[in-house]
């Protein structure tokens, strides 16, 4: 992942964080703990607007010695994109420590935040992220770096419309339905056309709760859709993207039609 140019410089990593974790001394011996349950946003994926900031909550587990005394040790969780989270090229810091409970003498269940704005990200930062964990002893100045928790998605927002014309229709007549998918483009602050992508035009009739797929069709080069059925029934016309690795799920508010 590459962080933008305006975060702020942490331990030499670009990260979006007040948690300053300082360049270890080589000679001291790292904190001797371990983070497991590392769990973020609930493990369910983060999705950013063109121009939106997440807060995404993160709990955690710490594991240390009876002989080892936290007092002095901060503990964090990271995102990153690389191979390591000790990578200051992809790696991303919780806002500040995190805040822990102690259980018993040898474990701390902890909490913290991680933000994430969308004008910091690059588009290609979209897809599967990596967690891990960060301690600091601030009395050795020394860090323990821990990679392979999970994973997180992270994906671009999407936008999709239905219009069914025309309205009222008689029964039997044609009916058009358009629309257009596009998603969040980070790098500029707005959405842009989704081309290439299988939609669904899906219909439900007045008085039920449920869509039924009436065809897929692909979306254009400037993500736009264009089909046509016959009136039926009285009810709502929508298109339903699935989503994919990089790019959130959407339906489109459904459309009522008055067929006479």
């Amino acid at each position: 992942m590459r962080i933008r140019a305006t975060v702020a410089a942490v331990s030499g990593a670009l990260a979006l964080s007040a948690f300053a974790v300082p360049a270890a001394h080589a000679a001291a011996a790292a904190p001797n703990v371990t983070f497991s349950n590392m769990k973020v946003n609930s493990g369910t994926a983060v999705t950013l607007g063109a121009t939106s900031t997440a807060k995404v909550k993160a709990t955690y587990t710490v594991t240390h010695p009876s002989t080892v005394s936290m007092t002095n040790i901060l503990t964090g969780p990271v995102l990153y994109r690389g191979t390591s989270a000790k990578d200051a090229d992809t790696q991303v810091v919780s806002d500040d420590p995190g805040t822990c409970t102690k259980v018993s003498s040898t474990t701390l269940n902890c909490s913290a935040t991680i933000t994430l704005p969308a004008n910091e990200l690059y588009n290609s930062d979209a897809g599967t992220w990596k967690t891990g964990g960060v301690a600091f002893d601030t009395k050795a100045n020394t860090q323990k770096w821990q990679s392979d928790l999970g994973t997180i998605p992270v994906r671009r927002a999407a936008k999709l419309t239905a219009d069914a014309t025309p309205e009222p229709v008689k029964k039997g007549a044609t009916l058009t339905i358009t629309g257009k998918l596009t998603r969040a483009d980070w790098q500029h602050g707005t959405y842009t056309a989704f081309g290439g992508q299988p939609v669904k035009l899906q219909f439900r009739k007045a008085g039920t709760s449920t869509y039924s797929t009436v065809k897929t069709l692909t979306t254009s080069s400037t993500g736009a859709l264009k089909t046509t059925v016959t009136a039926g029934s009285d009810g709502y016309y929508r298109y339903s993207f699935a989503g994919v690795s990089t790019t959130s799920a959407v339906s489109a508010a459904g459309d009522y039609v008055d067929v006479q």
